[in-house]
C-alpha cells in the first residue's frame, strides 16, 4: 500500500501483535481472489489494461471521495486524485464496480458525500453498489490525525443523505445502489430497514444489512422448525453493537422453547477501546477477563469473525484452547448466519 490514510485502521493497531495484522493490502490480485477493496493508486498502466483485456470483474474499490483534491488529502498520496480516472476507464469497458466510502465526520460526509454519490452514479450501469461505512477509531491514535467520531445526530444525517440518493437512484436506475452500514443506524438509534430495502444484500461483508439478514433468517427458522422442546443451555458472547439483536433473538427462542436457557453476554472492547463495538474485533483476552466467574453453560457460542481464517486465534493471539481452558467451556463457532445461530441455540 502506498497510501497513508487519515483513517487507516492498521495505524491504530497496538504494537506486539502478530505480523500479519500490520499488513496493508492494496493488491488488485488479492482483490480479485478474496473480494478485498483496493484504492487503485498502485495500478500501473499494464495492470489496468490486463483487467480490461481479461475482463476481470467485478472490481472492488475504496473510493472514500470523488473530490480529487480531498482524496489526496485524506489518503496522503499525490496520485490518489488522478487514480479516480481509472474508474471511468473500467466502466467504459464494461467492468462491474463495487465501491465503499469510509466516512469521516466533517471531512467527506455532508455536501462532499452528496458530490461523491452524484459523481459515482455516472459509472452506471457498471456501478453495482456503494457502501457508506463509518470510520473506526481505536484508543491507539497517539501522533495520528485527531479523528472525530459519529454520534446520534451526525450518523442520522448520513442516513438521510444515503436514503435521499438511494430513492433517486432507484427511480433512475431501478436499484438503490447506495447503502449505509448497520453501524450508522445503531449510532443514530434508528430502526434498521426491512430485507427488501437491501435488495440482493450486495454489501453484507461491509456490514450493510447484516443485522436485518441475521434477524430474518433466524426468525424464519424459528417459525418453521417443527421440532419438540429442546432442553438446551447455551451461552453466547458478542460485541456491544450486536448485543441488543442477539439478546432479542435469544428471548424469542426461549419464548418458543420454554425449557431452554440462552445466556447472552455483551463484551466491551477494552483492548481497542470502547468506541470499537463490532464483534469481529473482540479479543480472547477480553472474553476471558469479562466472562471469568460468570455462570456459563458448557457451550460458549462466538461468531466466527472473532477468529483468524484458520479459526484458532483471536486478534490478540490468544487461542481458542486458551479461552476454553480459562473459562471451562467448549467454544462453538457460529458462521454469522441466522440459521446457524438458531441451530447453535438448539445445541446442534
Amino acid at each position: 500500500c502506498s497510501n497513508h490514510c487519515l483513517f487507516c485502521f492498521v495505524d491504530q493497531t497496538p504494537k506486539g501483535m502478530r505480523e500479519t495484522l500490520y499488513f496493508k493490502d492494496d493488491d488488485e490480485r488479492l482483490s480479485f481472489l478474496f473480494g478485498n477493496y483496493i484504492t487503485l493508486t498502485n495500478l500501473s498502466e499494464r495492470d489496468i489494461e490486463k483487467i480490461i483485456e481479461m475482463h476481470i470483474s467485478p472490481v472492488n474499490v475504496s473510493v472514500h471521495t470523488m473530490n480529487k483534491e480531498l482524496r489526496v488529502k485524506m489518503m496522503k498520496n499525490k496520485h490518489a486524485g488522478e487514480s479516480l480516472d481509472v474508474l471511468y476507464r473500467l466502466a467504459q469497458n464494461g467492468i462491474a464496480i463495487n465501491t465503499q466510502l469510509v466516512l469521516c465526520p466533517g471531512i467527506n460526509d455532508g455536501e462532499e458525500l452528496r458530490y461523491s454519490l452524484s459523481k459515482l452514479s455516472e459509472l452506471c450501469p457498471c456501478l453495482q453498489s456503494i457502501a457508506c461505512v463509518p470510520v473506526g477509531v481505536t484508543k491507539y491514535r497517539d501522533g495520528l490525525f485527531d479523528m472525530p467520531q459519529y454520534d446520534e445526530k451526525t450518523a442520522g444525517e448520513v442516513i438521510d443523505i444515503v436514503n435521499e440518493y438511494g430513492e433517486k437512484f432507484k427511480e433512475q436506475y431501478g436499484t438503490r445502489l447506495v447503502y449505509a452500514a448497520d453501524e450508522f443506524y445503531l449510532k443514530a438509534k434508528r430502526e434498521l430497514p426491512e430485507g427488501e430495502y437491501y435488495e440482493t444484500y450486495c454489501q453484507l461483508e461491509n456490514g450493510v444489512g447484516m443485522w436485518t439478514s441475521l434477524k430474518e433468517e433466524f426468525v424464519d427458522e424459528l417459525e418453521n422448525t417443527q421440532e419438540g422442546d429442546p432442553k438446551s443451555h447455551v451461552s453466547i458472547a458478542t460485541g456491544t453493537a450486536a448485543y441488543p439483536l442477539i439478546k432479542e433473538l435469544a428471548e424469542k427462542f426461549e419464548n418458543k422453547y420454554n425449557d431452554s436457557k440462552i445466556d447472552v453476554y455483551e463484551i466491551e472492547n477494552d483492548f481497542f477501546g470502547h468506541s470499537i463495538t463490532v464483534a469481529g474485533l473482540v479479543t480472547g483476552g477480553d472474553l476471558i477477563a469479562q466472562l471469568k466467574g460468570k455462570p456459563l453453560a458448557e457451550t460458549l457460542l462466538i461468531p466466527g469473525v472473532m477468529l483468524r481464517s484458520e479459526g484458532d486465534l483471536f486478534l490478540d493471539s490468544i487461542s481458542t484452547e486458551d479461552v476454553e481452558k480459562e473459562l471451562g467451556v467448549t467454544l462453538k463457532v457460529n458462521d454469522c448466519t441466522g440459521a446457524d445461530l438458531f441451530y447453535s441455540m438448539m445445541n446442534k
